[in-house]
């Protein structure tokens, strides 16, 4: 156990102590975010917000551009989803889960290719093509763009892009140093495939009040 811990420390080693306490945070908070999510709990924008902001700043740190503006997407899309989460169908229920429609497939499609070609571009600009996890870091920005606006308009299928996106971030960010971080994502992949079959059960309820 004790090399594990060895080993996990060894990696901070030149970090700036407040970037460890953040990322710290930051982890917390995201897994709180994920947490509620499974449970379809409205707590999952507040404690979502608190954790992306905090990786807005590390991620810029450590240069991964791609997941910088993941999560300042997640940002934005938190707010929205906030919003259509607790927008009532009627005068007792709220947004209730859904699948995707054909137009939800069509604009998954478009986000997903315009965010690929968006987030290259960021990288050319910035002179940051020096590596292969920028190319990585490229896809897995679109995955994670499509499953964030599928979970803010409550989509089945949003669980299927995180747990795609959240594979192949573990090992990208065991890569890049950022411990914390890939397990937070190990336990993200986990917790979307409960995530998945929970509101798989639910869809055919009733919506439910949050």
């Amino acid at each position: 156990m004790s090399l594990i811990f060895d080993w996990i420390f060894a990696q901070y080693q030149g970090t700036a102590t407040h970037l460890i306490v953040l990322e710290f945070v930051g982890v917390f908070f995201g897994f709180l975010s994920v947490w509620y999510s499974k449970k379809e709990n409205i707590l999952v924008f507040p404690t979502g917000i608190i954790s992306t902001a905090i990786f807005v700043y590390i991620l810029l740190v450590f240069g991964l551009l791609g997941d910088m503006l993941i999560n300042a997407f997640y940002f934005i899309m938190s707010i929205y989803g906030w919003y259509f989460w607790t927008r009532k169908v009627d005068k007792d229920r709220y947004t209730p889960i859904t699948k995707m429609t054909n137009i939800d497939k069509k604009y998954s499609i478009i986000m997903f290719i315009s965010t690929i070609l968006f987030v290259c571009l960021v990288y050319f600009v910035f002179n940051k093509f020096d590596s292969w996890t920028a190319y990585v870091d490229s896809f897995t920005t679109a995955i994670f763009f499509v499953g964030m606006w599928l979970m803010a308009k409550k989509k089945l299928a949003n669980w299927i892009f995180w747990i795609v996106g959240d594979v192949i971030s573990v090992p990208l960010y065991l890569y890049k140093g950022l411990v914390f971080t890939a397990i937070q994502y190990l336990l993200f992949t986990i917790i979307a495939v409960y995530g998945y079959k929970a509101w798989k059960k639910s869809i055919s309820k009733s919506p439910q009040i949050l």
